[in-house]
């Protein structure tokens, strides 16, 4: 086996480990996020867990899978390390961004889930004259 083949098999062991980790982390601990996000609906709530974790898994590993192939030689232990430190920062970054992402589009569902519940406006009992 030579270097290339070696990092290209240790780039797919360790991107798709953390992509397993991620998402199993994000599934059991989003959980309560979304329960409250459908206003105590936990089997929507279920349900569109199950349905971020796949498509989580779908874009990351389709991500790591198309970003595999190298250019450039790898020579060497040190190549190794160098090319699999720079492909793992990119995933790592993409899984960062996907997490941000669903964080962002689950904040404002929540907010507008509070909305929904939260009494009516309170007229102004005041007027500030001139």
């Amino acid at each position: 086996m030579n270097e290339t083949t070696l990092s290209y098999a240790l780039y797919l062991v360790l991107a798709i480990t953390m992509t397993i980790w991620v998402a199993r982390t994000l599934y059991k601990n989003g959980r309560i996020f979304l329960v409250e996000c459908f206003q105590g609906n936990t089997e929507l709530a279920d349900s569109v867990n199950h349905l971020l974790v796949v498509g989580f898994y779908l874009i990351n590993i389709g991500f790591v899978s198309l970003y595999l192939k190298t250019s450039e030689s790898i020579i060497g232990a040190q190549g190794v390390f160098e090319a699999l430190s720079g492909k793992m920062g990119v995933v790592l970054l993409a899984l960062g961004g996907m997490h941000f992402f669903n964080l962002v589009i689950f904040t404002k569902m929540r907010k507008r889930g509070q909305l929904a519940t939260m009494p009516p406006p309170v007229p102004p009992v005041l007027r500030v004259g001139a």
